[in-house]
């Protein structure tokens, strides 16, 4: 047998971040400029798999992994699905570019990758659907109760309209935009944040239903922009204002968001919003073209850890 390698995009959540979790629709485009990468070498003798995930410093086998590890996880559920009962030899390498923990989708990433890479070996191909299906089991064990929105965009590797429960939509983006992310360099668990959001709703169900009939409402508009193509990027970048503002009454965002968002709006962003869970994490700015690296050097001067500039066509 042959080493084979498969890749999975980043991704970011461009609206409806939190709202999608209450069956509000959501805009996730992909990230093309961050990768992970996984890759499969048989071994030479008899080992089962080793997993060795270089970002994460982890070396282990799969046999002896708690099998709610996530690694292990989308292993387990990919040999299930390809109908293989006997776990191969092989050691299994995850390397990525994507920053962990900070709402770019690396996990989904990883599974996506590590689920493709198990198929390519036993020659066989997941379809994009069922392998979403297969990373959002992992996604649940991993943050509780996730949209269903990362595993979506990774797997498809195309932006996307989602509501939770319902068939995905892909988007068909009129005019190519551009994006800087910024990275807070803080870390903020998707599952902390999500569950504070649900104590606040369930203390307050009426004023944070009505919040979230906001977030749909941006969204909806914001579909029609990207699609349309017509209203120019200046309509986009008022809604991610608008987007952002609501995320900061729910009690999403934080300072060293704010911060960037307010750097880029003053480099000449068209709009700037957090992306994913917030309390850290990344923030998006939409830019024209040619003030993108602009905004990216206003990023780094206050602060940014990391700075991407992608484009979403």
């Amino acid at each position: 047998m042959k080493t084979v390698q498969a890749t999975a995009p980043g991704k970011v959540i461009l609206f409806g971040e939190h709202a999608v979790v209450y069956g509000r629709p959501a805009i996730a485009v992909p990230v093309l400029d961050v990768q992970t990468q996984v890759s499969l070498e048989p071994a030479a003798a008899a080992q089962g798999i080793r997993m060795i995930a270089v970002d994460l410093d982890r070396d282990f086998d799969l046999a002896v992994a708690d099998p709610d590890d996530p690694l292990a996880l989308i292993v387990h559920l990919t040999l299930a699905h390809l109908g293989q009962t006997k776990v191969p030899d092989i050691t299994l390498t995850i390397t990525s570019t994507i920053p962990l923990g900070r709402g770019l989708g690396s996990g989904a990433a990883v599974s996506t990758a590590i689920g493709r890479a198990l198929a390519a070996f036993f020659e066989r191909a997941i379809p994009p659907a069922q392998i979403s299906a297969l990373v959002y089991e992992v996604e649940k064990h991993h943050h509780g109760t996730p949209s269903g929105i990362d595993n979506t965009v990774v797997a498809f590797a195309q932006p996307v309209y989602f509501i939770k429960g319902r068939p995905i939509k892909r988007i068909q983006v009129g005019q190519p935009f551009t994006l800087v992310v910024g990275d807070t360099g803080q870390v903020a668990p998707t599952h902390t944040v999500v569950g504070d959001v649900r104590r606040r709703w369930q203390a307050d169900r009426e004023r944070y239903e009505g919040y979230f009939d906001e977030i749909g409402a941006i969204v909806q508009q914001a579909r029609v922009a990207i699609e349309e193509g017509l209203t120019g990027p200046e309509a986009i970048g008022k809604l991610m204002n608008d987007n952002q503002e609501l995320l900061e009454t729910i009690g999403v965002s934080s300072p060293e968001l704010d911060h960037l968002v307010a750097a880029a709006r003053q480099a000449g962003a068209l709009g700037a919003k957090l992306s994913g869970a917030g309390g850290g994490g990344n923030m998006i700015a939409l830019a024209r073209p040619d003030h993108a690296s602009d905004i990216a050097r206003a990023l780094w001067e206050a602060g940014a850890t990391g700075v991407i500039v992608t484009e979403v066509r």
